[in-house]
């Protein structure tokens, strides 16, 4: 029965929702989403609520997360630098208060209730038939994967299902939804930052 809980919440509902294109964006559902899971969590017995901040973890985590978040910004410097000059770092240049906006707000608005949703509620829900440890991450990854099919191109499917494998193993170690929010967040911002952003978010041209 919670395995088809999970095939509709992740699949079918989500499905529906990229399908049908509705106005106003996906950010009003998500923290929806996010909100009603953040409560189902709040009210679990033998959910540990300190997972869903536990700043103690950042300060360990912390070097490991910046030294791969290093190299990857690099790459995607270098890639966009060699495939696609013309788009280098071009929300900066062509929008600098939109990409302002996506610095201060992507993290509260989009990053955190992602995490709730795709991290915290999935993992302590669904391990018990999906399986701990890499199974769980890898279920984790590809429905994190397959809600980014709204963007409609290859680059954000294959970009997040790697990012949610990370980000779930990172939460499997850490039990800290503040150090995944804070990982997410630096890729998210060299994403928008460097000229990836139109991959992810319809507001880019």
């Amino acid at each position: 029965m919670r395995f088809a809980e999970y095939v509709l919440l992740f699949y079918g509902l989500t499905g529906w929702y990229i399908a049908a294109d509705l106005p106003g964006g996906p950010i009003p559902v998500l923290v929806l989403a996010a909100s009603a899971a953040g409560v189902h969590l709040w009210r679990t017995p033998g959910f540990d609520r300190a997972a869903l901040w536990r700043p103690g973890e950042l300060r360990a985590a912390l070097p490991g997360v910046l030294a791969l978040w290093a190299v990857v910004s690099v790459g995607c410097v270098a890639a966009v630098a060699l495939v696609d000059r013309d788009h280098l770092f071009d929300m900066p240049r062509r929008e600098p208060w939109l990409w302002a906006a996506v610095v201060v707000l992507y993290p509260l608005l989009s990053v955190y209730p992602q995490e709730l949703l795709y991290r915290a509620f999935l993992v302590h829900r669904y391990a018990p038939v999906l399986g701990d440890g890499t199974r769980i991450a890898a279920a984790g990854a590809v429905a994190f994967g397959f809600a980014h099919l709204l963007f409609g191109n290859v680059l954000a499917i294959v970009a997040t299902v790697v990012g949610g494998w990370m980000f779930t193993r990172r939460y499997q170690r850490t039990r800290s939804l503040l150090v995944v929010s804070v990982e997410h967040s630096l890729y998210g911002i060299t994403i928008f930052t460097v000229g990836l952003g139109r991959f992810f978010y319809h507001g880019v041209s």
